[in-house]
């Protein structure tokens, strides 16, 4: 016979053992409850598999069109040069400075922003080393070098400017289109472009039969030709002092507008 152990509470007579017999039922009562979830649940591979799949595209050709113009060019830049050694770094590296700022205070005398800019380049400094034989290679002197950049529209004054710095010789020109030279025309460049290329797809889906298209993707873009370095003569690089104007030849750089995607037929 099964023992009852009764304990008085204020809302009556309960039975102890009769607590302990819900409370092991509560738990196999929650996980019988969630069976039937995960039963009553589809599961997530089978959703999956009756999934439709992406239809193909159909009726999609790729199509790419161009326009360009010859420009002229119309920023001149000048880089201006010149290298020292000696045994001793302080010293070289002193020859160099006074070279540099003799050139520099002249080149500043006509800046001029957008038409005269004149900024510092590269300045280096570097051991020469010597072999002995059976020994290590030793330091034997130091080789440095300087730039000066001028760059600008106003190619006239660029070029009275190049024979008046004596101190620093010509070492390359160049010349390119300006910031504002290139976006005047790229826009009109892309316009172009975009028309041609809205033709092309018309045509093309008139040739297949389609009434007409629409646009998937597309991509638009614009590009210059390389810089011309204009060729310089070794006698005029090297000269140490002239009064005479550089003689330069500005030239056209071709501006190109490639618009490039896909369209649907329709």
């Amino acid at each position: 016979m099964r023992n009852f152990k009764r304990t008085f509470t204020p809302d009556g007579l309960r039975c102890r053992s009769t607590a302990r017999a819900a409370a092991s039922a509560e738990p196999r009562s929650l996980w019988a409850f969630a069976l039937m979830l995960v039963l009553a649940s589809p599961p997530v591979w089978a959703q999956g598999a009756t999934h439709p799949a992406t239809p193909l595209a159909q009726n999609v050709v790729s199509l790419s069109a161009t326009a360009s113009v010859d420009v002229q060019k119309d920023w001149l830049t000048v880089v201006f040069s010149t290298t020292r050694e000696g045994t001793d770094a302080a010293a070289v590296q002193a020859q160099l400075r006074q070279a540099l700022d003799s050139a520099l205070t002249e080149a500043k005398k006509g800046a001029k922003p957008g038409l005269l800019e004149v900024q510092t380049g590269a300045f280096s400094l570097y051991p020469r080393y010597a072999q002995k034989a059976n020994s290590a290679p030793t330091i034997s002197g130091w080789q440095g070098s300087t730039e000066l950049v001028v760059e600008g529209r106003d190619v006239a004054a660029i070029s009275q400017l190049t024979g008046r710095v004596s101190t620093l010789s010509i070492a390359r020109v160049t010349f390119s289109l300006s910031r504002e030279a290139r976006e005047k025309v790229e826009g009109e460049i892309a316009a172009q472009a975009i028309a041609r290329f809205r033709a092309r797809a018309d045509a093309v889906s008139k040739q297949f039969g389609f009434a007409g298209y629409t646009v998937r993707e597309v991509s638009v873009s614009s590009d210059a030709q390389p810089v011309m370095v204009q060729p310089m003569m070794r006698a005029q690089a090297m000269r140490a002092s002239s009064d005479e104007a550089l003689p330069v030849e500005a030239g056209k750089a071709t501006v190109t507008a490639q618009v490039a995607g896909s369209v649907q037929m329709r």
